[in-house]
């Protein structure tokens, strides 16, 4: 019994850890790339550097002998018509219910704008179309990157030795951990980054695949760039309901808030019957 924990615990680990550098050392080449070469050519180059890692990551050059391996953590297989359309609806819903539940809450408390831009800050970049883009590139790096790190090179291991529900509590917990250093992670924000971790972890599960979680997460990503953090789109302006009641405006943002998860739900209990 000792021994059988003992390796459950390294199994745990060493998923943990390997999770955490597949993932956060490829998402931190994107940053660097901006600021020492600049737009558009680093956008340019992170597309590159992107299709290089996910040829990797999911088997592609040496050592021959982790192949097997690296297309396991990827999950990779062979998506059908039906995975791709009830994939992307669960992606576009968790991205959407990520947002709405952004607005509730601050609908609920003030929007602490300064907060949210510190570090986000693209004012060294000359046009708005190359913000757009920097932001657009910012969110596939994180997409791509974070789900590769969290849903497969953490996940897919724990799944495999203690199951599902484990691997991805302990896949959500790191994620928030993750994005607990930022200048936005107010208390109010824990539980929405620890519930997309969730979200994205049931559906990589479900759908067997990375794909999904990838377009879920830039999706949502590209709003969190451009609008909440970098405010290339302008920023958010209501009042709390402290102040202007229970509008119409909130009874419909919470309405998208729970139509979005009921939706995100039941798409990933398909995917995972089918």
């Amino acid at each position: 019994m000792a021994d059988a924990d003992a390796n459950k615990a390294w199994v745990v680990l060493r998923a943990i850890i390997t999770g955490l550098l597949v993932g956060m050392i490829a998402a931190n080449v994107w940053p660097i790339l901006l600021l020492k070469i600049g737009m558009p050519l680093a956008a340019a180059a992170e597309a590159l550097f992107l299709a290089l890692y996910v040829w990797w990551v999911r088997g592609g050059g040496p050592p021959r002998s982790w192949k097997a391996a690296r297309a396991a953590n990827f999950r990779v297989r062979t998506l059908s018509g039906g995975d791709w359309a009830w994939g992307a609806i669960a992606a576009v819903a968790i991205a959407t219910s990520v947002h709405a539940a952004i607005v509730v809450l601050f609908r609920l408390v003030p929007f602490p704008a300064e907060a949210f831009h510190q570090g986000y800050d693209l004012s060294f970049i000359p046009t708005t179309p190359l913000k757009l883009l920097a932001c657009v590139v910012s969110a596939a790096s994180a997409g791509i990157c974070e789900e590769t790190g969290f849903r497969g090179y953490m996940q897919v291991p724990i799944e495999r030795r203690m199951g599902a529900l484990p691997a991805i509590l302990v896949s959500s917990f790191f994620f928030m951990l993750l994005h607990l250093t930022k200048s936005w992670a107010l208390i109010g924000m824990v539980p929405i980054v620890f519930g997309a971790g969730l979200l994205y972890g049931a559906l990589a599960w479900a759908s067997r695949s990375l794909v999904f979680g990838m377009i879920g997460h830039t999706l949502m990503d590209i709003g969190l760039f451009a609008y909440w953090w970098a405010q290339v789109l302008g920023t958010f302006t209501q009042r709390p309901i402290s102040e202007t009641g229970i509008d119409q405006s909130f009874t419909i943002e919470c309405a998208v808030l729970g139509i979005a998860l009921l939706v995100a739900a039941s798409t990933i209990a398909v995917l995972r019957r089918r």
